[in-house]
């Protein structure tokens, strides 16, 4: 990707220097994100949450940073600054504002308003308090577990959180939770996939416009996100940590779903094409 020298958001908050301990669990809002955007790696994090009860503030300290994660720090601002322009464009020209939301950084463990951020969960958003949580050691994992390297499969990781940014800006974040009390599990996760899957669109929709108006990718760059999308899928993830494929508890739609909508996104750029509720797909 073309990125170095570009602009650097400065919604950004780094708490990779806080210990982490002590989360404060509760509020209703934690049960969505726990529930519909938890997690890239496939666990079951309530079973993580059960071992969080204190409620002990964090601590801060001194942290240092190598220089890969000194730059990889670098390179997710400047996917979120471009995230920024690029949203701000599209809901200007749709007659709307965007409100950018804040990425924050953290190792390990953090606090959220939607309850405990864990790096087991991987990589998630809070509409709470409209952050992005991400703890960098996630790009390893992309490389190494998932078989996905490259800098823009981590990019469509950002893009993928701020697509739930724009589901919480337009009421599609609120409309799904507001569901979760009418609908038998199987059914909510079915909703779940369906939020998924729209996030992943919108993300393309990022690089589509990435591509078009700042040139941001480079030869390579959408394969790396298509095989991204591919390896995080339900049915891959529940293979490879179960070994066996159960499709009433998928969250967030298989891999071929992820690919296609991620890909439909990036080919048209049109908003209103990532209607993923009412598609059989």
């Amino acid at each position: 990707m073309r990125w170095k020298g570009r602009r650097e958001s400065d919604n950004f908050e780094d708490r990779r220097g806080m210990s982490g301990r002590g989360l404060a669990l509760g509020g209703g809002i934690g049960a969505i994100v726990i529930a519909i955007i938890v997690s890239f790696l496939g666990g079951d994090p309530t079973e993580v949450l059960q071992q969080l009860q204190d409620n002990t503030p964090q601590q801060s300290a001194s942290v240092e940073l190598s220089d890969e994660e000194k730059e990889l720090t670098s390179f997710v601002r400047v996917v979120l600054g471009s995230t920024e322009d690029i949203w701000q464009q599209i809901l200007q020209e749709n007659g709307k504002t965007y409100q950018a939301p804040k990425l924050v950084l953290y190792r390990d463990q953090t606090t959220t308003a939607c309850g405990a951020g864990l790096t087991a969960m991987g990589p998630f958003y809070c509409p709470a308090d409209q952050k992005l949580f991400i703890d960098l050691s996630f790009n390893d994992e992309l490389k190494n577990r998932f078989g996905a390297p490259g800098e823009f499969a981590m990019a469509y990781v950002v893009a993928h959180e701020v697509g739930h940014h724009i589901q919480y800006l337009n009421g599609t974040m609120d409309n799904v939770q507001r569901m979760r009390d009418q609908l038998s599990e199987k059914e909510y996760n079915q909703l779940s996939v369906k939020l998924e899957l729209q996030a992943d669109f919108f993300a393309g929709v990022w690089a589509h416009y990435a591509n078009e108006r700042e040139q941001l990718l480079e030869s390579g760059d959408l394969e790396a996100g298509l095989k991204a999308a591919n390896a995080i899928g339900d049915d891959k993830l529940q293979m490879q940590t179960q070994g066996e494929i159960v499709p009433d508890a998928f969250t967030h739609g298989t891999s071929a779903q992820r690919v296609y909508w991620f890909k439909k996104g990036y080919e048209t750029g049109d908003i209103t094409q990532g209607d993923t509720f009412n598609h059989d797909r």
